[in-house]
């Protein structure tokens, strides 16, 4: 039997229900429909509202802080497929929640690392990101990750940009953290048009790639190390690399 469900949270609350309530037994779960020859029994679970608030107000109730937020953080790693480990974590949890740290079930010691993995990445992109200055003083950086890490990152510069806006836009994602004096939320964006840039973004634009390349010593270059500490995959964005 596989499941097949619309790829939100709400979704997957949902399906959650419906396994509970039809005594489902999946072997596999899906985001959307699957392009390969199925030769198994397929499940299309509608999202349903007021069933997801069921399950996420039992999990609230059942669960600990930091097992609860693990849940929430592993559907960040959207290009996972974690949906069938999360359910059994799930089914663990409401049978014993003193089950959920125990690392000798597969999939307890699966998500663990796997939200690890994900703030690693979030890690890296707190230095790893690149602002620029538009012509109305927003603060406007783009991004391309792994994961979808666009909440956390907003939550940090929210913090350390308290006075200032600005924009992080996850391209592939179409979505944007914006945040606009003191409100803050997360946009869709249906098409992306290239911003305009202040004066004065042009010229600390050059300016930085000087100091860069000023700083750098030709005869110790190693771009092998180089990339060790800054992969490819993070200077589509770093105007240093452009």
């Amino acid at each position: 039997m596989i499941l097949v469900y619309d790829g939100t949270f709400e979704g997957f609350l949902s399906l959650v229900y419906e396994v509970y309530y039809k005594k489902l037994s999946p072997s596999k779960i899906y985001k959307n429909n699957p392009t390969q020859l199925i030769l198994e029994e397929l499940i299309y679970i509608e999202t349903i509202q007021e069933n997801s608030m069921k399950v996420y107000k039992a999990l609230q109730t059942k669960f600990d802080t930091k097992s609860f937020s693990l849940l929430v953080n592993i559907f960040m790693c959207d290009t996972k497929e974690f949906e069938l480990s999360l359910l059994r974590y799930i089914i663990i949890g409401f049978k014993d929640t003193k089950q959920l740290y125990n690392i000798n079930y597969e999939e307890v010691f699966y998500l663990q690392n796997l939200e690890k993995e994900l703030f690693r990445l979030v890690h890296k992109m707190y230095g790893f990101i690149r602002f620029q200055e538009l012509e109305d003083g927003t603060l406007y950086a783009k991004i391309e990750t792994k994961y979808n890490v666009l909440y956390f990152l907003g939550k940090h510069f929210f913090k350390r940009l308290n006075n200032q806006n600005f924009i992080i836009h996850d391209i592939n994602r179409k979505l944007a953290f914006v945040k606009n004096n003191l409100n803050c939320s997360i946009e869709n964006i249906a098409s992306y048009e290239k911003p305009t840039l202040s004066k004065d973004e042009e010229k600390f634009d050059k300016l930085w790639k000087h100091f860069f390349k000023s700083v750098a010593i030709q005869e110790r270059e190693n771009k092998r190390c180089q990339q060790n500490f800054v992969p490819l995959l993070y200077r589509t964005y770093m105007n240093e690399f452009n």
